[in-house]
C-alpha cells in the first residue's frame, strides 16, 4: 500500500507564492511519473504539471512560466512551486504517482487565492 501526504496549502493573496510538497511512502517499487492535478467543484480534475524520472516536464498552459514542478527521487518526495497566483489557481490540489502498478492520488490541499 502506497501513501501520499501533502502539504503547502493555504490562502494566499493574488501575486503571492506557495510550495506545496508530497512525499510518497509505503510498498513503492519504482515510481515513474508524478504529477500534480487541481479541481475545483463542478469541474473535472485538471493536470497541472507532470515529471518524468529522468526529469522531463510538462505542464497546463495556464500556469506555465508561473509554476515549477520538481521532484527528489531519493525522498520519494515531488513539489509544486507556484508563483504569481491568481485567483482562478484557487481549487483543490491533489498529488499522483505513477508506477508499474498503476496509479495513486494524495487525499488534496485547499489552495485559495485571493483578488
Amino acid at each position: 500500500q502506497v501513501q501520499l501526504v501533502e502539504s503547502g496549502g493555504g490562502l494566499v493573496q493574488s501575486g503571492g507564492s506557495l510550495r506545496l510538497s508530497c512525499a510518497a511512502s509505503g510498498n513503492i517499487f519504482s515510481i515513474d511519473a508524478m504529477a500534480w492535478y487541481r479541481q475545483v467543484p463542478g469541474k473535472q480534475r485538471e493536470l497541472v504539471a507532470d515529471i518524468t524520472s529522468g526529469g522531463n516536464t510538462n505542464y497546463a498552459g495556464s500556469v506555465k512560466g508561473r509554476f515549477t514542478i520538481s521532484r527528489d527521487n531519493a525522498k520519494n518526495t515531488v513539489y509544486l512551486q507556484m508563483n504569481s497566483l491568481k485567483p482562478e489557481d484557487t481549487a483543490v490540489y491533489y498529488c499522483q504517482i505513477r508506477t508499474m502498478l498503476g496509479e495513486d492520488w494524495g487525499q488534496g490541499t485547499q489552495v485559495t487565492v485571493s483578488s
